[in-house]
């Protein structure tokens, strides 16, 4: 099993991995952007992604997007085939695409948003904060990009202040805080979003 920055040769592959990430979103039932080969070929063009393979079969993928003119950057579109799935891998993969993008863009700020607890435990692992959206990117694009989900009217209707997504941030730039005190406002910050989020799902089923 090799995990390798993704090139040109590898849009083969393009096929698959959007197939295998519209099944997972299917299959979980979770808001999952939908992906484009051609999208994905290009990110594999520019050098901005990862894949792993066995041999020559796909095993998993991710993929960095810039927004702000580069201020941020986000590893998106994380998924392993499910031959590979419960192996350790997919935390291998946000580990080299994470490494990638603090080569590739040192300065930027690398942000998340998920619903996926396992995603979530990858990102705290990483150094990942949990905020608020309003300190992620301001760029429309990045947020357009969210009406494939099935939780856009969620996200709509906050005006784009919140969702079931968790969003999360990993500040180069920010001073490091006392061990106890990060801890401490993590805690305050995950229970704020896991209230806002529990308060959101109620409305939402109510409505059905």
């Amino acid at each position: 099993m090799e995990i390798v920055i993704a090139n040109k040769s590898h849009s083969i592959y393009a096929d698959i991995i959007c197939e295998t990430i519209a099944d997972a979103a299917q299959v979980r039932g979770t808001g999952i952007a939908k992906r484009k080969p051609e999208y994905v070929i290009t990110k594999m063009e520019n050098g901005n992604a990862v894949i792993a393979l066995d041999d020559d079969k796909f095993a998993g993928f991710c993929y960095i997007e810039q927004w702000s003119h580069g201020k941020f950057v986000a590893n998106s579109g994380l998924i392993v085939h499910p031959d590979f799935r419960n192996l350790g891998l997919a935390k291998k993969i946000k580990k080299r695409i994470f490494e990638h993008s603090r080569t590739k863009f040192p300065n930027a700020k690398v942000f998340s948003i998920t619903t996926g607890l396992a995603v979530m435990k990858m990102n705290s692992d990483l150094g990942y904060k949990p905020v608020t959206f309003s300190e992620l990117t301001k760029d429309q694009t990045f947020w357009n990009g969210c009406q494939t989900c099935k939780n856009f009217d969620v996200l709509t209707r906050t005006e784009q202040a919140m969702c079931l997504c968790t969003g999360m941030l990993y500040d180069p730039l920010k001073k490091v805080e006392a061990k106890s005190e990060t801890k401490e406002h993590d805690k305050k910050v995950w229970t704020r979003l896991k209230n806002i989020k529990q308060t959101l799902f109620l409305k939402k089923e109510n409505k059905k």
